[in-house]
């Protein structure tokens, strides 16, 4: 039997002797606070080449930040989507993830603040991913990369929004993507529920009260329960996805979704690798600091799109 890797573990521990209320019993401005608490603190991760930037969205200016390690270098580039419900998270709460991304891979990031719930429901933040990653794919000079190898990746809600760009990129006739990386991500509804829910969904890092939250406030007012980009799972085709990696932990309640919906891109053709965590919870990768496994998965799965990616020599800016 799996059990819970003691670091993670120490986190959950200290979590419940804080005594605060859940980050889902807050008023959204207030629980983006406390995870802003969370994770930003210290010193960020030294990287080479740090910048904020403005991007064109659908509504207004998108705030994304490049991470370069290399300038003078044009790189392959991932655009990044942070996860936290389409609710809380931001930049700086994915910084040292980004990060860690860039250098670990060699490649730029480009992480992007698209528009939240509940003030911005579904299809806004998918919708301002696509714009950035449009802009992205034609300011390769700007940015100091190679727009011919570019990636996807996001955790969480973050990995529904990056494979719905995908589809959005495939359905739209581009820009292309050689590789998207979904990271424990939320690929369909939690009604009805699953194993991993009833087994996981109380006491460990993501509860099935924050994600009925997360859900409440990132539905429109009309939606269909076959959207693809709201419920990729559900989606009729997967077909002309790119290459992908899913990133799974077993104490998660989202674990069974994501094996599923690895297991659909595979049937569908797309080259697909699954990498399960039978030792982590759900939010190991934002615990690089606190969990050595998290460390070298977040060190792997960076390596892991620079390979892919890597299909033409560098070339000098």
């Amino acid at each position: 039997m799996s059990t819970l890797d003691p670091q993670a573990q120490a986190l959950i521990d200290a979590a419940i002797a804080s005594g605060l209320p859940p980050v889902h019993s807050l008023p959204a401005a207030q629980a983006r606070r406390r995870m802003r608490s969370a994770f930003i603190w210290g010193d960020p991760e030294p990287i080479e080449h740090r910048k904020d930037l403005i991007a064109p969205g659908p509504a207004g200016d998108l705030s994304v930040r490049l991470y370069h390690p290399a300038p003078g270098r044009r790189l392959p580039l991932i655009v990044f989507f942070h996860g936290g419900g389409w609710i809380v998270n931001d930049l700086d709460t994915h910084d040292r993830l980004c990060a860690r991304l860039a250098v670990e891979s060699s490649c730029a990031v480009l992480s992007v603040d698209f528009r939240c719930a509940p003030e911005h429901p579904y299809p806004a933040p998918v919708e301002d991913g696509y714009a950035a990653l449009v802009w992205a794919a034609s300011h390769g000079d700007v940015l100091g990369v190679d727009t011919s190898r570019v990636a996807v990746a996001g955790d969480s809600s973050g990995g529904t929004v990056a494979t719905a760009v995908c589809m959005t990129a495939r359905d739209r006739g581009g820009p292309v993507i050689g590789q998207q990386t979904l990271i424990y991500p939320v690929t369909d509804h939690l009604d009805p529920p699953t194993a991993s829910y009833r087994e996981r969904g109380t006491g460990y890092s993501l509860n099935r009260g924050f994600m009925e939250w997360a859900w409440r406030a990132y539905l429109p007012a009309e939606w269909s329960a076959t959207d693809p980009r709201l419920f990729p799972l559900r989606a009729a085709d997967l077909r002309g996805l790119p290459r992908t990696l899913v990133l799974t932990a077993e104490f998660d309640p989202l674990r069974d979704e994501g094996i599923a919906y690895a297991d659909r891109l595979s049937e569908a053709g797309v080259p697909t690798e699954h990498w399960h965590f039978d030792d982590q919870m759900h939010g190991f990768a934002l615990q690089t600091h606190a969990i050595d496994r998290a460390r070298r998965a977040v060190a792997d799965t960076a390596r892991h799109i620079a390979a892919v990616l890597r299909e033409s020599p560098e070339e000098t800016l």
